[in-house]
């Protein structure tokens, strides 16, 4: 069985999709997925598909890189610094802690920084990760990060979050669609985080990416999609959808000269450690 660790169902649900992308999985034995916040908006789909698919879909919530853009709302003398996004891109915080606190949120994210589109928020966008990261501190849920050309920043902030969680050490939390080298992929393991591999391991180009995979823990590592993105090959060209998570685990059981059922298997355990399914 395969567990998917990230998928952001939105254009699923918006397009009408869903149902079959559900039955897609299923017979892939894709049959648990950790829907994806990121917005306001992300968060509360992932918490209603969590609702209605209880066993099946995993709720998160949190603040992307993107939301660090919004206009922050005076601080009230009491609040604590602490807020998110709403339809007038004013942060609210209140409201991303009510998402946080919800049972049915098994994690904080996606959050994170991404220097790459937008280096010039990186201010910003780190003062809203490390606001994100107070929250997993506070209510001891993983976080799902999310870095790109940013290694030097993300390091730092998840060195002081490591610093600061109380939780059980296997569930700090998951770079999530890694793409960054072996030093960097130690220098996060060292800290307790585990990796999680997408499609972009398939890739032509991958081979750097390839010997990473072959480096990490079996108990760090974690496989997803990132649908509707980054389809693996053979499925190139096509929209990504949690079904193909499964040429992914083909790709890493190549790799570590393992089964494809021994990966699925470890990468479904660690899903659930960290997760707390």
């Amino acid at each position: 069985m395969f567990i998917d660790t990230h998928v952001h169902f939105d254009r699923f649900v918006k397009d009408g999709s869903f149902p079959e992308v559900l039955e897609h999985a299923g017979a892939a034995e894709v049959c648990e997925m950790v829907a994806i916040g990121g917005t306001a908006e992300a968060n509360a789909l992932s918490l209603k598909l969590a609702a209605e698919h209880p066993g099946r879909i995993f709720g998160c919530a949190g603040y992307d890189r993107d939301e660090a853009l919004a206009r922050r709302a005076p601080l009230e003398p009491q609040n604590k610094e602490l807020r998110t996004s709403n339809s007038e891109g004013v942060i609210d915080f209140a409201l991303l802690e009510k998402q946080v606190s919800n049972p049915l949120a098994k994690a904080v994210g996606e959050t994170g920084l991404d220097y790459f589109y937008s280096a010039e928020t990186a201010s910003a966008q780190k003062k809203l990760f490390a606001e994100n990261l107070a929250l997993a501190v506070e209510f001891e849920k993983p976080a799902v990060v999310h870095t790109r050309d940013a290694d030097e920043d993300t390091l730092a902030i998840l060195t002081d979050f490591s610093k600061d969680w109380k939780g059980d050490p296997g569930r700090l939390g998951v770079l999530h669609c890694f793409t960054r080298d072996t030093a960097f992929a130690g220098k996060m393991l060292d800290l307790g985080l585990m990796i999680s591999f997408s499609g972009i391991v398939t890739f032509a180009n991958a081979d750097p990416l390839r010997e990473v995979a072959k480096y990490v823990p079996d108990d760090r590592l974690l496989i997803e999609t990132d649908s509707p993105y980054l389809a693996p090959v053979p499925m190139r060209g096509k929209r990504n959808e949690p079904a193909f998570v499964v040429h992914v685990a083909k790709q890493l059981a190549e790799l570590r000269g393992g089964s494809v059922d021994s990966v699925a298997n470890l990468t479904a355990r660690n899903a659930r450690t960290l997760f707390a399914l």
